[in-house]
């Protein structure tokens, strides 16, 4: 057996070949594409809005900026980049091929095409050269990333000297009580609404496990400072059920 071979990964609270879970990453986000935004909205109340919002506003997207979004999906987050930068570029890479046609049948892709690429790639080994982009972000999907250190080297990597990367997570809540709650409400709701709307309860188990296996606030900052990136911090959102991650290209 290969020291590839041995390798081994969670996919949710499965253990399975790190070769394996790209692929079973790419059939649960292949299976609910078509209905991903709307189930976005139900499972969230449409908080996720807020969260992305809260996302740009400390970002701050100036003008004539590059941005890449990875796992980058339907294009939440560059629409919304586009939006606030008069001038502004951006690159939506993902690995799922059906979010990125899904994300281009949205008015605003329409409105933003001059401005916007849909690239299909993995976050671990990007398809694009050194020093290429002003801004880098990732929306939900980094937890979905078999190596996570790897995608954090990326981001690294194809940052321009100067440059900021922004994560958005789900998170780990410090109130014990409250994360037990929200525990409830994950497991015993958003499955059974998954196969209500989308007729697929597996794909979203695993969406609600992959959360409880995303590292805390803390580790993730520290493998963030692992790749490189300088003034490293974070701000919870709705009480640590989602955080931002920030850190600098110095």
């Amino acid at each position: 057996m290969t020291e590839s071979a041995q390798k081994t990964t969670h996919f949710g609270f499965q253990t399975v070949a790190e070769e394996e879970k790209a692929g079973l990453v790419h059939g649960v986000f292949t299976r609910v594409a078509s209905r991903y935004d709307l189930m976005n909205d139900l499972m969230s109340g449409g908080i996720h809005r807020v969260w992305k919002d809260a996302m740009m506003d400390w970002l701050a997207p100036q003008p004539h900026q590059r941005l890449l979004d990875v796992a980058g999906g339907t294009g939440d987050i560059a629409f919304r980049f586009l939006g606030r930068a008069p001038g502004a570029t951006a690159v939506v890479c993902d690995m799922t091929e059906s979010m990125l046609v899904e994300g281009r049948k949205r008015a605003e892709a329409d409105n933003l095409a001059a401005s916007l690429d849909w690239v299909v790639g993995d976050g671990m080994a990007l398809p694009f050269a050194d020093n290429s982009f002003d801004v880098f972000t990732n929306s939900f999907g980094t937890r979905n990333i078999t190596r996570i250190q790897d995608a954090l080297n990326e981001a690294y990597r194809v940052l321009k000297p100067g440059g900021r990367m922004m994560i958005l997570e789900f998170s780990q809540m410090p109130n014990p009580l409250l994360q037990w709650a929200y525990d409830r409400y994950s497991f015993n709701v958003i499955p059974p609404l998954g196969q209500f709307v989308v007729n697929d309860r597996d794909s979203y188990q695993y969406l609600v496990e992959s959360i409880r296996k995303f590292p805390d606030q803390e580790t993730f900052a520290g493998m963030i400072r692992t790749a490189g990136f300088e003034q490293v911090s974070y701000r919870n959102l709705s009480m640590g059920i989602a955080a931002l991650h920030s850190g600098w290209k110095i």
